[in-house]
């Protein structure tokens, strides 16, 4: 088939990569100039299936409330909040009770393993080399933390997460460059997950798609299907229409826009994260991997010979506009665990990206009921860690074949619900 995907962001690639493999004449549009510009830019790199769960869930509102009093709090409400926000807002609240968290925790979590099988199958297939680590280590400041946590252990023994509770000590041996001066109270150990660069991989697969025959254009910005020829791409700018016989959207948060002429409705909302990476000053000062701290919900990853510090949760306000207290978390959460681990004198990058979130937690996957267009869309701040299953599902089903996991409540009927 000849098929357009529109996004060239991890999702978008790995479709186009999967897609184009299967014999497909594939055709990717793209609004920014390169591959992976926007939320897979410079996102944490954590790739912990155990750790994908819902934003949506029990006693989340609480949790919410307590961090917008606390300075350093993971959590924030920024001005303007748009009508668009406030929708998302009150349909994630719904999502909190436990029966529909426990459902929709299950269904990311069975694909976020299988897209982590996916993942490791891909990169031995076409042997790509790129910045990466085994292991996550989730660092626990005090016994409430440990108390707090144990929860989150028995999702993880129910998800058939590898894992071990570990004292100081032994997290101080995993991770030598802890500061001692800094609590800690103990740790979880996750040695089968890992951290690495989600866009030096999109830009690795995009070239192997490339070899294949995909067909990459960016500065694209594709205008809004069109329901008389909902599989015709045209610019917005104004052009003749392109035809095709299937269109993916990949889009992040345009793709709500680029959808609504064909009648669908899906709730789509920017949470902004921050990051910044810095060069390593010293390697035995830096992270051998990724470390998590619980409290504050900070990524520490290496990536490389730098240092990447992510985190922060923000609704409302503009991609636009940096949010100092949350960037001076991430130095804090950095100077606590890793002093003098990177040079932050010069050379730092800071960065905000948009996570195309639905309000209750999982993407959305496959047909969007209009024929030709299909849906893979909407993984927030799991995008990476569900990367390659969601691409390898989405294949299988333009391509009229049984996906390789379960797809229950991943369908686009899951939001009319």
């Amino acid at each position: 088939m000849k098929i357009a995907i529109v996004g060239a962001g991890i999702i978008g690639v790995t479709t186009a990569w999967e897609l184009v493999s299967d014999g497909h004449e594939v055709s990717v549009f793209e609004r920014r100039g390169a591959a992976a510009e926007e939320a897979s830019f410079a996102n944490a790199g954590v790739v912990a299936p155990g750790y994908v769960t819902p934003w949506a869930a029990p006693g989340m509102r609480a949790k919410v409330l307590r961090s917008l009093l606390s300075p350093h709090g993971a959590i924030k409400l920024r001005w303007p909040l748009s009508s668009r926000d406030l929708g998302w807002m009150a349909r994630w609240q719904k999502a909190c009770k436990l029966e529909t968290y426990l459902a929709n925790r299950a269904r990311m979590q069975r694909l976020a393993f299988y897209s982590r099988t996916r993942l490791h199958e891909v990169t031995e297939a076409r042997e790509l080399s790129y910045e990466r680590s085994d292991g996550y280590l989730v660092l626990l400041r005090s016994k409430r933390e440990k108390k707090m946590v144990q929860p989150g252990l028995d999702v993880l023994r129910a998800a058939g997460s590898v894992f071990r509770e570990v004292d100081a000590d032994e997290a101080r041996r995993i991770e030598p460059a802890l500061n001692t001066d800094t609590a800690l109270a103990g740790a979880i150990h996750l040695p089968e997950d890992e951290v690495a660069n989600c866009r030096q991989f999109a830009l690795l697969l995009k070239w192997e798609a490339e070899a294949l025959g995909a067909q990459f254009h960016f500065n694209c910005d594709i205008a809004p299907l069109s329901r008389a020829q909902p599989t015709s791409i045209s610019l917005a700018s104004g052009s003749p229409p392109l035809r095709f016989d299937a269109v993916v959207v990949c889009a992040g948060l345009a793709s709500a826009s680029l959808l609504r002429p064909l009648g669908l409705r899906i709730p789509l909302a920017p949470v902004y994260g921050h990051s910044i990476s810095a060069p390593i000053r010293e390697s035995l000062n830096a992270p051998r991997s990724a470390v998590m701290d619980e409290r504050y919900k900070v990524a520490i990853s290496r990536l490389g010979q730098r240092v990447r510090v992510a985190g922060s949760a923000e609704i409302g306000g503009s991609l636009d506009t940096m949010n100092p207290s949350a960037v001076q978390t991430l130095y804090k959460v950095l100077h606590d665990w890793f002093p003098g681990a990177a040079t932050l004198q010069s050379g730092v990058q800071q960065w905000k990206g948009a996570r195309p979130m639905l309000p209750d937690g999982p993407p959305v996957l496959g047909a969007s009921g209009v024929p030709g267009v299909w849906l893979n869309l909407g993984h927030g701040s799991s995008g990476w860690a569900l990367s390659c299953g969601s691409a390898r599902v989405v294949a299988d089903l333009v391509g009229g074949r049984d996906a390789g996991v379960d797809l229950e409540g991943l369908g686009i009927e899951r939001l009319a619900q």
